[in-house]
């Protein structure tokens, strides 16, 4: 009986607890207080106004360790304490309650609002009473689910723990555990550029890589190196980097030197050649980006190292090109024995060594630029970092925060990869837009019918005779000022890296298309982009940009071509460091300590 009694008597369980329980929590009775919280984070996620062409401060530096926030041409600086709601989502997998971050409402940093979070007051004297979650509760997290046009992508998170089952005894703060119900973003069928970055903050925040199953020296450098991004000093003059170009230059800057100074990569020995390790890698045509990666990454001296233990990736060196050359029987309509070769690859690498095993893939990376590569991949090598050409939010489980989007480029000459590069001054083109090319897909058909022969100042073909006196395809884009960039049987095309080689403001028609190194670039900056729905509008849309705003744009296009350009001898901040950087920053921001 006295047992009963202080049991339904005293909310702790017993006399002494109850009555003495100032600065304790209670654990939470029902699902409410979690939804609560769960809420007033996502809201602080989700309530962000977005402004086009400008560098602003990217909202990771408020939601994630931001102990010091200074947008220039700001007077004031905000300062933010370094314990924030979202490091605890992080860091523990649940929401703190006592001395937790509380939304205050909305916060404008050059333009740009942001619903920001502010520490509650508390006695630095005095700690609260450390309490266990009831074993009760299941504390595994589940990460959010995102809907697209009803089709759910729920983010991959690392496999249920037992430290994640119960906090310990020892631990200074109340953790309120995630309720299994998932947070549903709601998507149109359309996903616009705004909207992939809310989802990229989400998966920033909720998302990460499966625990290794044993701690590396690697794992402490990588968690060291995210710290450094996420506290980077505010970027004085660099004149190789235009701060309105990027999302974040600062971050940016600190993070591409850290790659320089300590990442390494283990290059598999294992593989038939020429589907892996190809002696003479495809420079030229379409899917030259896979190809030039291959040659530079094993080629280098200052990133590929011979000790896995010692790597920070892992590269799976094949050609999804040459894949499909070989072994894609024409006509069957069958890509299965594609997708076993690569299965059985991965069989192979996971037997003979462990790294594989260890994180279950997440440090393991692969760049491909074919149109099958998003498709042949996704099951046997989804936990891998892939960088692709066919970057479709919405498709085949192309997960933002997680894989990259490699540009694809259209190479001629590859003993000289830059011919023709440049175009004509902005007073010298007299063309407003032009396109051409062959009718792949259902978007360019729809793009001639409204516009072919239709407009003086709209020049847009199918594809281009070749004729005595007729201008070139390249002789179009360096004389016009705005290049339509339609996508093809995929999102993905050469004609956004063509335009930006010839200094000619991309147009990029194409929904749901992830530009290139898009956790970098504020691609707003200096591209236009156009819903398909609105191509017969299309001229209307480019003669609403002034003409003010057009120059503005046409000359960061011309500062930002210095990241889409291949050498023979790969440059600082060109295309090979960028696509290796767009990886190791998704590494970065995914790492899953053990502790």
């Amino acid at each position: 009986m006295v047992i009963m009694f202080q049991y339904f008597e005293f909310p702790y369980g017993d006399v002494s607890s109850s009555l003495f329980s100032a600065g304790k929590s209670q654990p939470p009775v029902s699902g409410s207080l979690q939804d609560e919280a769960s809420s007033n984070i996502l809201k602080s996620l989700s309530n962000i106004t977005h402004v086009n062409g400008s560098n602003y401060t990217n909202p990771l530096d408020i939601l994630e360790k931001g102990n010091k926030i200074i947008h220039k041409g700001d007077k004031d600086a905000f300062e933010m304490k370094h314990n924030s709601t979202v490091d605890k989502v992080q860091e523990t997998k649940g929401l703190v309650t006592n001395n937790a971050t509380q939304p205050v409402g909305n916060l404008s940093i050059g333009g740009v609002s942001y619903s920001t979070l502010q520490e509650k007051d508390s006695d630095a004297a005095s700690s609260p009473a450390p309490i266990t979650p009831p074993p009760t509760f299941d504390t595994t997290v589940v990460a959010p689910s995102i809907v697209l046009n009803n089709n759910t992508f729920k983010p991959d998170v690392g496999a249920p723990n037992a430290d994640h089952k119960k906090e310990s005894a020892t631990s200074h703060v109340n953790v309120v555990p995630f309720v299994k119900e998932s947070h549903v973003i709601q998507m149109g069928d359309v996903v616009t550029i705004s909207q992939m970055h809310d989802i990229l903050l989400h998966n920033r925040a909720y998302v990460r890589s499966a625990k290794p199953q044993w701690s590396l020296t690697v794992d402490e450098e990588l968690l060291d190196a995210k710290y450094q991004i996420e506290n980077a000093p505010i970027t004085g003059n660099d004149r190789a980097l235009y701060p309105p170009l990027y999302r974040n230059v600062s971050r940016f800057k600190r993070s591409y030197e850290l790659m320089e100074k300590i990442l390494k990569v283990y290059i598999y020995k294992e593989g038939e050649r020429p589907i892996f390790h190809h002696p003479q890698p495809v420079l030229s045509g379409i899917y030259a980006s896979e190809g030039w990666f291959m040659k530079h990454m094993e080629e280098s001296r200052n990133f590929v190292t011979n000790n896995p233990k010692q790597a920070h990736l892992f590269y799976i060196p094949f050609s999804s090109r040459i894949l499909e050359e070989k072994l894609y029987v024409t006509g069957s309509g069958s890509r299965d024995n594609l997708v076993q070769h690569l299965k059985n690859y991965i069989n192979l690498i996971a037997t003979k060594y462990d790294s594989w095993n260890r994180t279950g893939g997440s440090d393991h990376f692969l760049v491909a630029c074919h149109d099958w590569a998003t498709d042949e991949t996704r099951k046997s090598m989804d936990t891998c970092i892939r960088a692709l050409c066919n970057s479709d939010v919405k498709r085949e489980g192309f997960q933002l925060g997680k894989d990259v989007s490699l540009p694809e480029t259209y190479v001629r000459s590859p003993q000289n990869p830059l011919r023709e590069l440049g175009g004509k001054p902005s007073s010298q083109r007299p063309v407003l837009a032009f396109f051409a090319g062959q009718m792949h897909g259902d978007v360019r058909p729809i793009l001639l019918k409204h516009w072919e022969n239709k407009d003086p100042d709209m020049k847009i073909f199918g594809k281009l005779k070749k004729s005595k006196g007729n201008k070139s395809y390249i002789q179009y884009m360096k004389s016009s000022k705005y290049c339509i960039c339609a996508k093809g049987y995929e999102v993905n095309s050469p004609r956004v890296v063509e335009a930006i080689f010839h200094e000619c403001v991309p147009v990029i028609i194409s929904d749901n298309f992830v530009p290139p190194f898009f956790e970098i670039l504020n691609w707003e900056a200096f591209a236009v982009f156009v819903e398909e729905k609105d191509i017969p509008n299309l001229k209307n849309i480019l003669l609403s940009i002034s003409k003010r705003r057009y120059l503005v744009m046409q000359q960061r296009v011309k500062k930002v071509q210095q990241h889409f350009l291949w050498h023979v001898k790969p440059v600082k901040y060109d295309m090979f460091h960028m696509i290796l950087h767009s990886i190791w920053y998704n590494r970065v921001f995914r790492v899953n300590p053990i502790g």
